[in-house]
């Protein structure tokens, strides 16, 4: 897009691309309601075409895609359709360090079979010498970010395992982790740290190439 076109824009649609800018910034989920109130307001009959032209403008000009994960409740997010380069799955500037934490628990998960208790998660990350209670030098409070940052980021979902008392927590993959990364591109990672041929797990294998 020139700069010429992009002065064509209007205004509700450039206002609209830098609203989903800010708010991708912190990887937060967009409702349709916020944008409607922020946003649209009286133009609510033009809805669909304001999105769609922020759509086209995202990915034109940040080579960002605007995907709708939630089509009931309509909340979006904003994911990098830009090739990834080996190596940097998840990773967008000065998150790196936390996107590779979130991509150690992204293949943690896959590879425990899609799902894992919060207890083993912690589990493993003590192994890692990452601990929940502690505060990091580079992750800050590793159970916010863990239990609450990645969650609202809709990367991770945590549902209650009934009739466990105190109430246990399992982990699986949210919806912008299935958009912005692969099991093939984990399966890949965890066979490169392990130095292994990926087809060494049979069944995450099969899953992974389906």
């Amino acid at each position: 897009l020139s700069a010429r076109s992009w002065l064509l824009i209007p205004p509700q649609v450039s206002e609209l691309v830098q609203f989903l800018l800010v708010k991708d910034q912190k990887k937060i989920p967009i409702k349709r309601a916020d944008i409607l109130k922020n946003i649209i307001r009286e133009y609510r009959d033009a809805y669909s075409e304001i999105v769609n032209k922020a759509g086209r403008t995202l990915q034109e000009v940040f080579g960002l895609q605007l995907v709708e994960i939630d089509t009931k409740r309509h909340i979006y997010i904003l994911i990098n359709n830009l090739p990834r380069s080996e190596g940097q799955y998840l990773c967008r500037g000065k998150e790196k360090e936390k996107m590779g934490l979130l991509l150690v628990i992204l293949s943690f998960i896959f590879m425990k079979g899609n799902s894992v208790k919060d207890s083993a998660l912690w589990e493993f990350l003590h192994l890692l010498r990452v601990y929940p209670g502690k505060q990091h030098s580079v992750f800050g409070d590793v159970r916010k970010l863990v239990s609450e940052e990645f969650v609202r980021q809709k990367y991770l979902e945590t549902t209650a395992i009934p009739l466990t008392d105190p109430t246990e927590f399992k982990y699986q993959w949210g919806p912008r982790a299935e958009k912005e990364t692969s099991k093939k591109d984990v399966l890949n990672f965890v066979a490169k740290i392990q130095s292994k041929d990926p087809k060494f797990w049979a069944s995450q294998y099969s899953e992974a190439m389906a």
